[in-house]
């Protein structure tokens, strides 16, 4: 029988955890309910309670409990039993009593229990139902896989319009458990090596032919939208030894990381590859785009006339990097491609970086170009190859180049 492990504040939210127990239960799956909540004690006993989770911790209850709302504890209570479920989690999760996770709550709640989420590996399913949905949700969701559902109104009591929300997230969490085995078979299916692939919709082109190019070579690949979450996506599970190679064709994310844009992976961007050893092929896509989110929220000195702006939809516009940032940029790249020991190198598109540089293209301009480049070779380690290609990043010359040098280095990796 598969079972779905509840988390939440059963002192606050009782009701609704009962009310979901049993909605799972009335599935045919299992409960295993864990109280996170210290203000009081619960209406039903839970499996695992609050103090067990305060314990695992290494904390007492009574010395995290707070008289009221706005204490200034409340921080590091969340904090402490954050961090208590995320251990209770991983127990529950060897001991094979964990098919997925169901969690609820207001912004505190949702803080709480998306920490302890976050650290679950991927594929296993986890629902968080949240009044926090309708906002920026990725501080809750970061780079995993994650699933949120709006709760559209205040998690606190039961009502008609509540009970049939929380039965549909109760549903959908028992459907994700159900089958939790079957999508594992599917995931696994034949082994192939797989490679890591970054991309945006001015580099689309190029990586599509990739993608075909190298299944046809016998590997699977793994495509990752160059969002800030999906770059960061991309390096996790290069550390959590998931990909075995990458073709990095598109680090827009580096740009947005250092000048304040919108789609940032942080500061860890670039490293993974180089840190695990693995074969990869380096191109600066689109690493001249600062991105914003909409034209109205461009900061007022990248809003002027010397700054080129593309509005690549309403809510995303492109601003194009001044030499002096390219200049930052390409020493960047540089450097940090030069931590790999091996098996690393770097292709220049001389017929520019995506769409937005193709001949006749609005950004069109080879100058700026040569000074990224320039950047990059004088940052770069000697024993990282460099080529330059006389062709766009999204010509079918230019994606069979960057296959076929990683092809080399991959022979190169399988000999050792």
């Amino acid at each position: 029988m598969a079972t779905v492990v509840l988390v939440g504040t059963l002192d606050t939210k009782g009701a609704e955890y009962a009310f979901v127990k049993q909605c799972i239960k009335d599935a045919g799956l299992d409960c295993i309910v864990i109280n996170t909540g210290i203000l009081g004690e619960p209406p039903f006993e839970p499996e695992i309670s609050a103090s067990m989770v305060a314990e695992a911790a290494g904390k007492n209850l009574n010395d995290i409990r707070f008289a009221k709302e706005g204490s200034d504890t409340r921080a590091v209570a969340i904090d402490t039993m954050s961090r208590g479920l995320d251990i209770v989690l991983k127990k529950l999760l060897d001991e094979n009593k964990c098919d997925a996770v169901f969690g609820m709550g207001g912004s505190g709640g949702t803080n709480l229990i998306s920490a302890a989420m976050k650290k679950l590996p991927l594929g296993v399913p986890k629902l968080l139902l949240s009044t926090m949905m309708s906002g920026d949700v990725r501080p809750y969701v970061g780079s995993t896989d994650m699933a949120m559902m709006y709760s559209v109104t205040d998690i606190a009591g039961l009502n008609m319009f509540s009970r049939m929300i929380l039965a549909n997230a109760a549903h959908a969490v028992a459907g994700m458990a159900m089958f939790r085995e079957e999508a594992r078979a599917k995931a696994h299916g034949d082994k192939k090596p797989l490679v890591g692939i970054t991309m945006f919709g001015i580099t689309t082109p190029g990586v599509l032919h990739m993608v075909d190019l190298l299944e046809k070579k016998g590997f699977e690949t793994i495509v990752f939208h160059a969002t800030g979450s999906g770059g960061q996506a991309m390096e996790n599970m290069i550390r959590e030894g998931l990909i075995d190679g990458v073709i990095d064709y598109t680090l827009s994310e580096l740009c947005d990381y250092e000048f304040g844009g919108a789609f940032s992976a942080g500061p860890d961007r670039l490293t993974a590859a180089s840190d695990m050893g693995i074969p990869q092929v380096i191109v600066p896509g689109a690493i001249e785009v600062l991105n914003y989110n909409g034209v109205d929220n461009l900061p007022p000195d990248k809003n002027i006339p010397e700054r080129k702006l593309i509005i690549h939809n309403p809510t995303v516009c492109a601003v194009k990097t001044t030499n002096e940032e390219l200049k930052l940029l390409g020493r960047i790249v540089g450097e940090k491609v030069s931590r790999a020991r091996d098996k690393a190198h770097v292709l220049l598109p001389l017929g520019g970086l995506d769409k937005y540089e193709a001949k006749g293209g609005p950004w069109e301009d080879a100058e700026s170009d040569r000074v990224l480049f320039d950047a990059i070779k004088t940052s770069l380690s000697p024993h990282i190859p460099v080529q330059e290609i006389d062709a766009n990043i999204n010509d079918a010359v230019f994606a069979e180049a960057a296959v076929e040098t990683f092809l080399k280095l991959w022979k190169k990796d399988e000999v050792k």
